[in-house]
């Protein structure tokens, strides 16, 4: 079985995750990302989450595919310098980035996703502010 159109969202593949789009305000960013049916999303309370009220999902990197905006992204980095904080240049929306907890995937922006008013997710708090004594937590999240 090829891939199929998904009843209204997603494209879904062969083990029942779907592909859904996303990217940024102005769309010079674009992306695709694969994701289950119901998933969680991390609601962190690090200075940065916290700062700019985002709510991610980490996903394996070849769950995830830059369609457009390469050369329209900034980045900023801070503390170990692992984390790729990436910033459309036009409008200023990180709609992913690559994590400091995972930096072999991506954590994609659940409210930078078109449809993310109509996905099945799971609000889960992780407590970034004691980020060594938790990051251990997210390390499974970037696996295939």
């Amino acid at each position: 079985m090829g891939t199929q159109e998904a009843a209204g969202l997603g494209r879904l593949t062969e083990d029942n995750r779907k592909w859904y789009s996303g990217g940024c305000h102005c769309r010079a960013v674009r992306f695709e990302v694969e994701l289950p049916d119901a998933f969680e999303v991390e609601d962190c309370n690090c200075t940065m989450c916290a700062m700019s009220g985002n709510i991610h999902v980490i996903v394996p990197g070849s769950r995830f595919q830059l369609l457009q905006g390469k050369d329209n992204l900034s980045q900023y980095t801070f503390n170990t310098g692992t984390a790729k904080h990436l910033f459309c240049k036009t409008c200023g929306i990180k709609s992913f980035y690559i994590p400091r907890s995972n930096p072999d995937g991506f954590a994609i922006t659940w409210r930078a996703l078109d449809d993310w008013m109509d996905l099945k997710v799971t609000v889960v708090p992780f407590d970034g502010q004691n980020w060594e004594a938790n990051a251990a937590r997210l390390a499974h999240k970037s696996k295939d």
